[in-house]
């Protein structure tokens, strides 16, 4: 059942992975819309991420192929994010806002700044982060370093 007319979730989602699978499906099952904020180029230069980062185009067609896959894509719209705020300071029309435990201080800092900005604060619905193998969570830096692949499975013998 969805609980929210609108909601909203963002990241950089580059090598796509079980983690952020189970952060945009759980937006999609909280939400009738979602909106999905992709990290824009720009904005991922300014992260200084350790690694290499595909392109915005590149990134945005893997969400669209796995929403398209399960029949998901009609109920999202893509924004790129400049910032890590994106429309989240300026829509009156989002109920909520998704997020995973790694940044729920984001999304509570997106609500300070609405509350001064007089407008209504937003749902957080916040999800674990989805853990490897090894129990350590699944992260891109991880993926990229060959440690463990996109499901979480170990590639590198335990030290």
């Amino acid at each position: 059942m969805k609980e929210f007319n609108a909601v909203a979730v963002g990241g950089t989602f580059d090598e796509f992975h079980k983690g952020h699978r189970a952060l945009i499906l759980k937006a999609f099952e909280v939400g009738k819309q979602v909106l999905v904020g992709l990290s824009a180029d720009v904005l991922v230069q300014k992260m200084g991420k350790p690694h290499k980062v595909a392109t915005y185009d590149v990134r945005l067609e893997e969400l669209k192929s796995f929403l398209r896959r399960r029949g998901l894509l009609e109920r999202a719209e893509f924004i790129p994010l400049y910032d890590h705020y994106g429309v989240t300071l300026s829509s009156n029309e989002l109920d909520a806002l998704v997020v995973s435990r790694e940044t729920e201080s984001v999304a509570r800092e997106i609500n300070e700044k609405r509350r001064v900005k007089g407008l209504h604060p937003l749902s957080i619905i916040v999800i674990d982060m989805v853990p490897a193998e090894d129990c350590v969570p699944i992260a891109t830096t991880r993926i990229r370093d060959m440690e463990i692949n996109h499901e979480g499975k170990l590639l590198k013998p335990q030290t």
